[in-house]
């Protein structure tokens, strides 16, 4: 078996720092010479390590002061898989969610998603916009369009939680197809909501399916928007 290589122990040991609290957001990290010195590395090995924490968005190098613990860090796999819920769990943080607007609308006024969900006319869709947060810290803003011929009536307090317990609530399954993704400049609105400026939007779009009598039926279209210094995605061959 392969030995691993020297830079992947600096990376992993300031990594794990950061993971069990021992290195604090805004914590300076230790120094290159430091870091030479623990592991007997040269400083070209321990930079390569430091540059790739900084690639993943768990610190921030600036030239003259040195590295710094950045907030943390979600790295998704372009295959999906895990909630929001589960993102911030991974991260030791506590999902929330922050109801912004609801509304019912008919497919007619929501062309766009009435073809994701299969919808047209008269048919009626819910429409709810949402702050999603970790530990109160705001971190993505869901759009999200549900059938009301799969899910008639929903319960607005819900929305101030966990969608999908809800919905597991109600006795129906999910499954995730058609994810797509983008990155995308903020609007000023979503700024405001983030409590950021200096950013960019990764946008993961996806469609949701349940089962209905042995049909696989859409019942979910949503729209994420990601701050983009808190999440990266990746994809996994």
């Amino acid at each position: 078996m392969a030995r691993e290589p020297k830079y992947r122990l600096v990376e992993k040991t300031v990594h794990e720092m950061i993971e069990d609290g021992t290195l604090k957001v805004g914590d300076q990290v230790p120094t290159e010479e430091e870091l030479c010195g623990r592991f007997g590395f040269s400083r070209m090995t321990v930079s390569k390590a430091l540059n790739n924490l900084s690639a993943d968005g768990y610190i921030e190098r600036i030239p003259g002061r040195g590295s710094f613990v950045t907030r943390r860090h979600v790295n998704k796999s372009l295959a999906g898989g895990a909630s929001f819920t589960e993102d911030m769990a991974a991260i030791g943080l506590k999902a929330g969610a922050r109801l912004i607007s609801y509304e019912v609308v008919s497919a007619d006024d929501a062309p766009v998603a009435a073809e994701k969900l299969g919808l047209s006319g008269a048919n009626l869709i819910h429409h709810f916009v949402r702050l999603r947060t970790g530990d109160d810290m705001p971190i993505a803003i869901s759009d999200t369009y549900i059938s009301a011929s799969v899910i008639p009536a929903i319960s607005v307090e819900c929305l101030n939680g966990s969608l999908y317990d809800y919905v597991h609530s109600l006795g129906i399954s999910t499954s995730h197809v058609d994810q797509e993704l983008r990155a995308l400049l903020p609007t000023e609105e979503q700024k405001r909501l983030l409590e950021a400026d200096d950013i960019a939007l990764l946008c993961s779009s996806h469609v949701t399916y349940t089962m209905i009598d042995g049909v696989s039926v859409p019942f979910e279209y949503i729209n994420t928007y990601y701050n983009g210094s808190v999440y990266t995605y990746r994809h996994t061959m």
